[in-house]
């Protein structure tokens, strides 16, 4: 398994879904990095009030400063992550062939048909796929904007191990 290969699929997954990544990571974000502030736990307000008023009874369990860091810190990182991903889908939605000349390159060739917004297509092991190649982030290159006749053969480049991560050639030329 070539990693390169794993890591595109992965980042192919918010390119390929750009619209709606911008949607979940642009919110998202917020969230993640106030929760990410130290004194975010849940209950901690209520603790606060609670010692001040001196309704705190007995040895109540606190949780740790270890627990606190290491909640801010993997909060901290779903951040990021986000913001990855915020920028991935973006960079799609814009037209930015972020992983699709990877794939074009180091694709497996085969033939396919389009219907509407899914492509079909079967790999060299024999396994048929149909995916997703929607409107707002078509899974086309190098000419996003080409035409794809529905139900006509098309070629098609996937990567061996990850063939969810596809694209349509659209190069001129015999198919």
């Amino acid at each position: 398994m070539n990693v390169l290969d794993t890591l595109i699929w992965l980042i192919n997954f918010p390119a390929s879904h750009g619209y709606a990544m911008v949607f979940i990571a642009g919110f998202s974000i917020l969230g993640l990095f106030a929760m990410s502030m130290p004194g975010a736990a849940p209950g901690v307000s209520l603790r606060r009030v609670r010692e001040r008023e001196g309704l705190l009874h007995g040895d109540v369990a606190t949780p740790g400063r270890t627990a606190d860091a290491i909640r801010r810190i993997v909060f901290r990182i779903l951040a990021v992550l986000m913001v990855a991903n915020l920028v991935i889908g973006i960079l799609s939605l814009i037209g930015v062939p972020v992983t699709r000349a990877y794939i074009s390159e180091h694709g497996e060739p085969t033939t396919g048909t389009v219907d509407g917004d899914w492509v079909t297509f079967t790999t060299s092991s024999g396994v048929e796929y149909t995916v997703e190649s929607n409107f707002f982030t078509p899974a086309v290159y190098p000419d996003r904007d080409a035409y794809l006749p529905y139900g006509e053969p098309v070629v098609v480049r996937y990567l061996p191990d990850h063939p969810q991560a596809f694209v349509i050639d659209s190069s001129p030329g015999p198919r």
